[in-house]
């Protein structure tokens, strides 16, 4: 049962458990470059400020614990943030409010409390790859949502922030427009909820007869 609850994907807090995320996982599917920003972002709030913990978190007093996760998880994004508009001022504008919402996903999820006990190495790894599987559900959504609903498929760079690696005709996807807007992100997490549900049980019935 432990070993269930602690699985990355599978566990009590994988992202299509929890749905803490779920803001996030609609805003920054509507463009795989802005995926791909949404992913970097979690990686590192997630990874150094599980880093920081791992290292200081003993000589955190227990009443400002949770204070000082939250500055850590804000400080990390911020320089994220500003890294990006230092290198390309446009997309830091069109992705400042995803970026917003990586501590928030960081601290909700409780990732720094669960590796509590764990070895520095084995808790930031741990803490990194579930940062990259939500970052990939994100992806996966993107990659559905802008062919479908912009008939494009993107990437961050140029001038303008986003490279286009191609644009389709508009009438072309017209049918399906709804994808790329906020309900046909809702649509998707829906039926990927339901999916994520039914394999779970699977998976729980299989690890229970082992």
């Amino acid at each position: 049962m432990q070993r269930y609850q602690n699985h990355l994907f599978w566990g009590s807090y994988a992202p299509l458990s929890t749905l803490t995320s779920a803001g996030l996982l609609v805003m920054a599917s509507s463009r795989t470059a802005f995926a791909f920003i949404a992913l970097g972002v979690l990686v590192w709030v997630y990874g150094l400020t599980a880093l920081v913990c791992c290292f200081a978190g003993p000589f955190f007093p227990k009443k400002g614990k949770n204070l000082i996760v939250v500055f850590l998880s804000a400080l990390f994004s911020s320089l994220y943030l500003l890294v990006l508009t230092l290198t390309s001022p446009f997309l830091a504008i069109e992705t400042a409010l995803i970026i917003a919402l990586a501590p928030v996903s960081c601290i909700s999820s409780e990732v720094v409390d669960r590796v509590k006990g764990l070895a520095p190495d084995e808790g930031v790894l741990r803490v990194v790859f579930e940062a990259l599987t939500l970052g990939g559900l994100i992806l996966a959504l993107a990659l559905i949502r802008e062919p479908l609903g912009y008939g494009s498929l993107s990437l961050p760079g140029g001038l303008r922030g986003i490279i286009e690696l191609f644009s389709g005709s508009g009438e072309l996807f017209s049918p399906v427009r709804i994808i790329s807007g906020s309900a046909g992100a809702l649509l998707l997490l829906g039926y990927g909820i339901a999916l994520f549900r039914r394999f779970r049980s699977r998976y729980i019935h299989t690890e229970g007869n082992l």
